[in-house]
């Protein structure tokens, strides 16, 4: 089985991307490609790091009008990755555009709550509840809408599991209980990620910042 853990490319320099990925492919599952790295580069920028051969989960949280989001999930449609991002709380009508654009193969997933946030940013936003809450509404409405699963953080994963079995369960803000938590608020060690029902764990600074990344991917995937 190809590993659950995905490094987070999250840097607009290319040659650095490519030489990280050319590290630790051996050790991860995929590679994610976020807003940084595609401001900077664009489609050409991922055509060339999927040329390493490792499924590109492309991560812009697209977040519009249906109409807009759909044209530009088909303008994304050649690059052909296996998963992409939308916002949930861009509602239920822009979520199923978003499906029916993308092509047969990519995921589509819905981003629920930003793992960088937290209850007391929930409430200055005018959402009504805790976290917990709020995933679990957006949870449910990707279901009822058709995409194929959540971001969601690790503290809410198997909750979003009960509402949606057979959901795709993406989980970033993962760290080793050792390490630094940097701008994450809500944060579980990989193998809690995995127990709580996520179906891939995306890991970044803890392999990107790494002395050895490929050691710290091998690491990573040692506790799992």
């Amino acid at each position: 089985m190809r590993s659950p853990v995905y490094v987070a490319l999250d840097t607009p320099d290319l040659a650095r991307a490519k030489a990280l990925a050319t590290r630790v492919r051996h050790h991860v599952g995929g590679i994610k490609l976020g807003l940084e790295f595609f401001s900077a580069h664009g489609q050409a920028g991922v055509h060339a790091m999927a040329e390493l051969g490792l499924p590109i989960f492309l991560d812009l949280k697209l977040h519009d009008i249906p109409n807009t989001v759909a044209k530009a999930v088909q303008a994304l449609g050649a690059l052909e990755p296996a998963i992409l991002t939308v916002h949930a709380s861009g509602g239920r009508a822009m979520l199923e555009d978003a499906k029916a654009a993308a092509p047969t193969g990519t995921k589509v997933i819905a981003v629920t709550m930003l793992t960088s946030l937290d209850a007391s940013d929930l409430t200055a936003t005018g959402i009504v509840g805790s976290a917990h809450d709020q995933v679990s509404r957006l949870t449910e409405l990707a279901r009822e809408a058709g995409v194929d699963g959540i971001v969601c953080s690790g503290a809410e994963v198997a909750a979003a599991k009960k509402i949606w079995p057979k959901g795709f369960f993406v989980v970033p803000g993962v760290r080793l209980p050792d390490g630094v938590v940097g701008d994450q608020k809500r944060v579980v060690t990989p193998r809690q990620a995995l127990d709580a029902g996520a179906s891939i764990i995306v890991v970044g600074r803890p392999i990107t910042q790494a002395e050895d990344p490929d050691t710290a991917a091998r690491a990573i995937g040692a506790t799992l």
